[in-house]
Parts: C-alpha cells; sequence; structure tokens
C-alpha cells in the first residue's frame, strides 16, 4: 500500500494575495519559526517555501511583493528545525546559471544533513524575466536544461567531466548521493512532461486541466515508455483543509470538518497514486495554525495509515 507522505508550504515567507491568510501580514520570524517546528514535531515530510525575485507593479495587487529569499530562509529554517526534509516550491531555474543553482543547493544539502528537496519550475512572470534579462519564450528549454545540468552538477564535483564545467571545481559536497532530489512543479501538459522524463518527483501548481487522476495516469505512462516506471517518483498534490468544525467560513476550497471526512479524501486521492500531498490549513493566526497541525497530526494522519 502506497504511503502518504505531507508537506506544508509556509506562511509569511510568500504572500500571494490570493492564499495568505490576513494574519500574516503582521507575522515575521517568531511565527515562521514556529510553524516551521509544529511541522517538524508533527512528523510532516517537507516544509517549503517560494521563489519570486522582484514583482512588477502591475500584479502587485494579486501577488503582493513579499516574498522572501529561498535559499536565505531554507538556511534558516534548517536551523530552526531537526527532521524535515526542506523543499523550493518552485526554485526558477531560468533565472540563475545552473552553476550557481548547484552550488547553493549542494551547500544547503551538506548544511542540513541532507535534507533538501529542489523543486523547480519554469516560471510564469515574464515582467520578472524581462527585469532579469532572461527572454521568456526561453524558459522551457532553459529549465529543462538546467535540470540536465544540475544533475551532472550534483553528481560529480567537476560537474562529470564535460561540457564547460569539465575545469570547474564545486565543493561542498551535497550530503545526499547524486545531490538533492528534483521535484518539478506546474499543472500544464509541458510541466506534466517535463516532471515524467527529467524530474523525481511532480508539485502540481492548482488542479490540472485534464483532472487529477488523468495527469497522474499521463505521468505514470510517459515514464513507463521512457524506461523510469521503476525508479521512485513523488506524486504531488495539493489539499487545504480544517480539521473539526469551524466556527468561521474557511472557503469553498478548504474541505473542513471530522478528521473522518478528511480521510476519506486523503485515501481517495492515495487510490490514484499521489504519495506527496502539500496541505494547508486555513487558519485565524500563527497559534490556531499550530493547532491544525497538530491535530492533523495526531487525527488525520493515522486514520489514513491505517485505512
Amino acid at each position: 500500500m502506497t504511503t502518504l507522505h505531507y508537506g506544508m508550504t509556509l506562511p509569511i515567507q510568500g504572500q500571494s494575495k490570493l492564499m495568505a491568510e490576513p494574519w500574516e501580514g503582521s507575522a515575521g520570524p517568531p511565527e515562521l519559526a514556529l510553524v516551521a517546528r509544529a511541522c517538524d514535531a508533527g512528523g510532516f515530510d517537507n516544509i517549503s517555501v517560494c521563489d519570486h525575485v522582484a514583482v512588477p507593479r502591475q500584479l502587485v495587487d494579486r501577488m503582493s511583493t513579499v516574498w522572501y529569499d529561498p535559499i536565505a530562509t531554507l538556511g534558516w529554517l534548517a536551523g530552526v528545525t531537526e527532521h524535515i526534509r526542506l523543499l523550493s516550491q518552485v526554485y526558477v531555474l531560468p533565472y540563475r546559471n545552473p552553476l550557481q543553482t548547484a552550488k547553493s543547493f549542494s551547500t544547503l544539502d551538506a548544511l542540513s544533513g541532507g535534507r533538501v528537496v529542489l523543486g523547480v519550475g519554469a516560471g510564469h512572470v515574464e515582467a520578472e524575466f524581462a527585469a532579469l534579462g532572461i527572454a521568456f519564450a526561453d524558459r522551457g528549454r532553459l529549465t529543462d536544461e538546467a535540470i540536465v545540468s544540475l544533475r551532472r552538477l550534483f553528481a560529480d564535483e567537476w560537474g562529470g567531466g564535460a561540457g564547460e564545467t569539465d575545469d570547474l571545481g564545486q565543493q561542498p559536497r551535497p550530503a545526499q548521493a547524486g545531490g538533492p532530489p528534483i521535484w518539478v512543479g506546474g499543472s500544464t501538459a509541458p510541466a506534466r512532461r517535463r516532471a515524467a522524463l527529467l524530474g523525481d518527483g511532480w508539485l502540481p501548481q492548482g488542479p490540472p486541466k485534464i483532472g487529477m487522476e488523468a495527469a497522474v495516469a499521463e505521468i505514470l505512462a510517459l515514464r513507463d515508455a521512457a524506461g523510469r516506471g521503476d525508479e521512485a517518483f513523488a506524486m504531488g498534490d495539493m489539499a487545504v483543509f480544517h480539521v473539526g468544525e469551524p466556527s468561521w467560513e474557511t472557503g469553498r476550497y478548504c474541505l473542513a470538518g471530522a478528521p473522518e471526512r478528511i480521510t476519506e479524501f486523503l485515501v481517495g486521492r492515495r487510490r490514484l497514486g499521489v504519495t506527496h500531498v502539500q496541505v494547508r490549513l486555513r487558519a485565524r493566526d500563527a497559534t490556531e495554525l499550530v493547532d491544525q497541525i497538530a491535530a492533523f497530526s495526531q487525527t488525520v494522519v493515522p486514520l489514513v495509515a491505517a485505512s
């Protein structure tokens, strides 16, 4: 039976106005550490942070400008947690040279004792690409090329002795053999194909248009056709919950109620082939979120495992 693992994209560090709770605007490092430690204590598989370099003014009403730097934040989180994995969800590969990305994540993996998962994506904010001097139309190709380069750079101090990196060495080396696993983000057809053929996992960014069941089947079929069907793969999903009956409106995308109701949903996802669920728990402040993390860990997770 497939084991479900749970992660959380942390509040505060990325404040999209479509997702952030009102309390996050006045919160900071103390609350961020509190939530991260609660996930660690609750046995979550990972905590994740987002990536935007600079948000154009015309998108501020939807995105805000609050996006913590992922490498700095994950490094800090490594120091305030003990066991939980550290995920970038997602690091925009076209924004950086693969040498720079490999250096950052190899160092982070070494310092954290091998707890890093490199979640990557092609990016979506055209004005951000323009500000960085990168062609928006090239983002898919650049992402594919970067993943291939990162595999080589993670595997060998000298980049595998190929291409422009054969005379350039990098240390420290990642703690994980072969480097951090690479999970590919995105729900579009190109992103799903990239995840299947180049990634070690898939991080959907919203529901795929073809539906979750079809998307999972497609990725598995692509991997089988490429001879990768027997390799380990993290099949991701996203869900919004509130454990218990809320006395306030939690939104139409939130599944709220008894642990058994949430368990039924998660068991259904597991039947589809999902292995990793990025969980968002609705709460009105950091204390309530910590309570929700504990409730989810202590009531829902054991029920799913026993089902």
